[in-house]
């Protein structure tokens, strides 16, 4: 709890809360990902999002998925309208998540018809087989009615709970994986632990990925829920102190770099003003430069020039045309450990 509070005061503290969610939503977003076995790398994201251009599309795609995914689940818990937290939202996150990657032929955003397990060739083979069809709806309608009762138990552990019995339930064919951290994300936000989405708790998970497995696998084996919890707060822990960490060292970084711009011989406040953009848009083109700044080509280039100038952005795709423009030194911060 004391790790999640720096991390929100961190959050907290700069300027725009922008600045670090863009990038740790999609650092989440990959790093889960990439647990599943994808090998899209946050800069492939980043640079899909200002080229629509991807060496590896489709892992691409499964991210983006993500990202929409969970924006969508966070209006509408917001929305006065919108759905709860319950089976039903987790099920149009899970469309969203699936729409046009692997898994689209999996019934996307329903709870399954059939028996699925893990490892093995078939059930009897396999390394973890959940509940039959029939029993996936009172399942999960008994955790959602746990998630939204009196339960003393402190609000981190019932997520850490949450996820495990998510996963056990396995309610879907495909992306259960996915989305049981997506539920984690949606919980600690929801119970106010954070104002936003800033832990990337999947990155824990990653770095000690069997040890994840060996631990969901043992509260089904063995009731080992004291193990679970424990390894669950230590990666909440870890996560949350990497986020703080990188969170202080890119708003050294841009605080350093906005000053070499305004200091800048070329400075002008078009230039300036196309910097304060970089956080969200950390890999820019002319094209994207003339869209976030409202301006005419020749204004954007000469912002994008005085950037450079000033040791910001670095043209990236070797190219005379259809430039490419990424905020190196900020991406080198950013992205370490999801390469």
């Amino acid at each position: 709890m004391s790790s999640l509070a720096r991390l929100s005061v961190a959050g907290a503290m700069v300027p725009s809360s922008d600045w670090f969610l863009y990038g740790f939503v999609r650092k989440e977003a990959v790093v889960s990902s990439q647990i599943e076995g994808t090998q899209a790398t946050l800069k492939d994201v980043l640079n899909y999002e200002a080229t629509d251009q991807a060496d590896r599309p489709d892992d691409v795609q499964e991210v983006c998925n993500y990202v929409d995914a969970l924006t969508y689940a966070r209006r509408e818990i917001a929305r006065p309208k919108g759905l709860p937290l319950s089976t039903r939202l987790l099920c149009q996150a899970h469309k969203r998540l699936m729409t046009g990657v692997r898994g689209r032929d999996k019934q996307p955003g329903e709870i399954r018809r059939s028996q699925n397990w893990l490892g093995g060739t078939r059930p009897g083979r396999a390394v973890f087989v959940p509940p039959p069809p029939d029993a996936v709806g009172e399942s999960m309608a008994a955790l959602e009615r746990w998630m939204h009762s009196d339960d003393p138990l402190p609000p981190l552990i019932k997520a850490g709970l949450a996820h495990v019995q998510f996963e056990t339930i396995h309610p879907f064919l495909d992306g259960n994986g996915r989305v049981g951290r997506l539920l984690i994300t949606l919980l600690v936000e929801h119970w106010g632990l954070l104002d936003a989405p800033l832990l990337y708790l999947s990155l824990a998970f990653k770095r000690h990925q069997q040890l994840y497995y060996q631990k969901l696998s043992a509260v089904r084996t063995d009731g080992a829920w004291e193990g679970w919890v424990t390894f669950f707060l230590e990666c909440v822990r870890e996560s949350a102190d990497d986020g703080v960490a990188v969170a202080r060292r890119l708003f050294i970084r841009i605080n350093r770099d906005r000053e070499a711009v305004a200091n800048h011989d070329s400075a002008t406040v078009t230039a300036i003003r196309l910097f304060d953009q970089l956080p969200r848009h950390p890999i820019v083109t002319l094209p994207l430069a003339i869209e976030l700044l409202t301006t005419t080509k020749p204004t954007a280039l000469k912002a994008i020039k005085t950037l450079q100038n000033a040791g910001v952005l670095r043209e990236t795709s070797g190219k005379q045309r259809d430039r490419v423009y990424a905020y190196h030194e900020y991406l080198q911060v950013l992205t370490k450990d999801t390469q």
